[in-house]
């Protein structure tokens, strides 16, 4: 079994396409099969890209999982009802269609957004978003109040006892004990991803647990967007071009 590590190599290579050959595969969402949008809300989905993941998943028995940082409820919306998900950074897994496995949300999440909202109030751009099991701050709106909304962060995450994630322009406030490493770890031990190849592709560093994970268990990631150190072994330039890579495997799997 190979070790995780981290590269640093400028110039990780593409991706072949056998390794989607026997693969269990873990889909981040944002940034890797749509791109970041300036509001979570405003990402849409296409037809052409659920055919693709659909194609995908029936050409290797099922063993297709998308772990996102996304709520299973939101995913859902989204157009993935029919996949396997784990959302909120593993704290949440749901079957194809099947009802939603999670804790119950902390009072804490509660007060954390309350007060990022009050935080948020005199700020034009800054953004609260409201999850079952967590709570975001965004600040892509507003570069400027980023370090002052890390601040608060940490600082409520202390007092709270919740687990602070960070993410492109963003800090989540969540329970501790999960992230999309421990995700691939439980869905591995499962059907149908039990007994493929792990392979994680994600392009934020909340997917570095993901790469690791899928190293530690055989397989590997790969990183979508500007190169940087990281557990992953490929990577592939921009969202376009994981859906160029996906289609050709599914192509070629079906």
């Amino acid at each position: 079994m190979p070790e995780s590590r981290v590269s640093a190599l400028p110039d990780l290579p593409p991706p072949p396409l056998a390794l989607l050959s026997g693969a269990a595969l873990f889909l981040d969402f944002d940034g890797t099969l749509a791109p970041i949008a300036e509001t979570p809300d405003a990402v849409v989905v296409d037809a052409g890209l659920i055919d693709v993941l659909l194609r995908l998943r029936n050409g290797l028995a099922g063993r297709l999982a998308i772990v996102s940082g996304r709520a299973i409820v939101t995913l859902r919306a989204l157009g993935f009802g029919d996949f396997l998900l784990a959302g909120t950074h593993g704290l949440e897994f749901a079957q194809p269609g099947g009802e939603i496995e999670a804790g119950g949300r902390l009072p804490a999440i509660d007060d954390a957004t309350q007060l990022f909202e009050a935080f948020c109030r005199d700020k034009p751009g800054m953004l609260v978003e409201r999850k079952p099991l967590s709570v975001g701050l965004h600040f892509r709106g507003a570069p400027q109040w980023g370090e002052a909304a890390g601040d608060l962060a940490h600082a409520i995450a202390v007092a709270h006892g919740l687990v602070v994630q960070t993410g492109k322009m963003l800090f989540e406030l969540r329970p501790g004990g999960a992230d999309k490493g421990s995700a691939v770890h439980a869905l591995m031990a499962r059907d149908p991803m039990k007994g493929g190849v792990p392979l994680f592709i994600g392009d934020d560093v909340t997917d570095e647990e993901g790469f690791a994970a899928a190293t530690q268990l055989g397989g590997g990631g790969i990183l979508v967007g500007p190169q940087r150190s990281t557990h992953a072994s490929w990577s592939l330039e921009q969202v376009g071009a994981v859906r160029h890579y996906l289609t050709k495997g599914a192509t070629g799997l079906t």
